[in-house]
């Protein structure tokens, strides 16, 4: 009989597209998938991997283990989640992935609450990027992700993967309290089109927001920062740097030395869940994504 352990793993690195992301991807070392593998490859009497430049490719019957090991995967999770349900509380391991505002601004109290009140309930917590998230709920890598979009940018989502909206995220204009405009109750285009910017890098979808936001009433907007973290882009501002725009989630206190300014049109991110349709029924899923609705509505 096959080991499902090793096949897991073979699964992972055909998920995952290498032995180093499925590893990470399961919480092993690279040498321990390796090692699964090399195994799996004794019990079948079937070389599964090959050598290609700095990488490795599936042979034909690895591929044809994947597809039958995906299946039992989702039997083996269809079974879990009719015993989670049956016990009607919440239970089991559930990893949840967010981006970095709301692994900051909105995880950490309802996490916490589902810990106190479910002990039986094993919860872990994977910061990334909210454009990967999807596909990682799809693959079986994460159980529930918490995604953010904007109007400009709307996200589409894998078959087979729930989304449900849980708020939204507004975004304000951080300048320190001496500027030229911190005097004005309320920003316009106009009135920040010619400041230099603090900004999240090109590709991202805030720096594509603030573009598109603000070429029309300039040839083109002043980034002279390019920074990702946006407490990072508040130490820049507060020492004169430029000005940036900062969602409201996870955003922190800030110094005194900077005030808070709505622009109009204010940048709006939705926020929302998702998780595979055959876990729609889990207590651990539906319990996490009612906190969760719950705490983004107090913020």
């Amino acid at each position: 009989m096959l080991d499902l352990s090793r096949l897991r793993a073979l699964h992972a690195v055909h998920v995952h597209g290498s032995v180093s992301a499925a590893a990470k991807a399961l919480g092993y070392t690279p040498s321990a998938v390796s090692q699964q593998v090399t195994k799996l490859e004794r019990e079948t009497g079937t070389p599964l991997l090959e050598r290609q430049g700095r990488g490795v490719v599936l042979t034909d019957a690895a591929g044809m283990l994947v597809d039958r090991t995906a299946r039992m995967l989702a039997i083996m999770e269809t079974a879990e989640v009719a015993l989670e349900e049956q016990r009607g509380r919440p239970s089991g391991r559930l990893t949840v992935a967010a981006f970095s505002t709301a692994a900051r601004g909105l995880l950490p109290r309802p996490l916490a609450e589902l810990t106190r009140r479910y002990p039986d309930l094993d919860l872990r917590v994977v910061e990334e990027d909210p454009h990967a998230t999807p596909h990682m709920v799809a693959q079986g890598t994460v159980d529930l992700a918490v995604v953010h979009d904007w109007d400009i940018a709307p996200m589409t989502v894998p078959d087979g993967v729930v989304r449900t909206v849980l708020g939204e995220d507004r975004c304000d204009v951080v300048l320190p309290r001496d500027h030229p405009l911190a005097a004005l109750p309320v920003l316009n285009r106009k009135d920040v089109a010619a400041a230099r910017w603090i900004c999240q890098p090109p590709g991202t979808v805030c720096h594509d927001w603030l573009m598109r936001t603000l070429r029309p009433v300039r040839a083109e907007p002043d980034v002279a920062h390019f920074v990702a973290e946006y407490q990072t882009q508040i130490a820049l501002v507060e020492v004169g740097l430029g000005i940036a725009i900062v969602p409201r989630l996870g955003r922190g206190s800030v110094p005194d030395t900077l005030v808070v300014k709505p622009l109009e049109p204010t940048p709006v991110r939705g926020v929302s869940a998702l998780w595979r349709e055959g876990t729609s029924r889990r207590p651990a899923v539906t319990e996490t994504v009612r906190l969760l609705r719950e705490h983004t509505m107090l913020l």
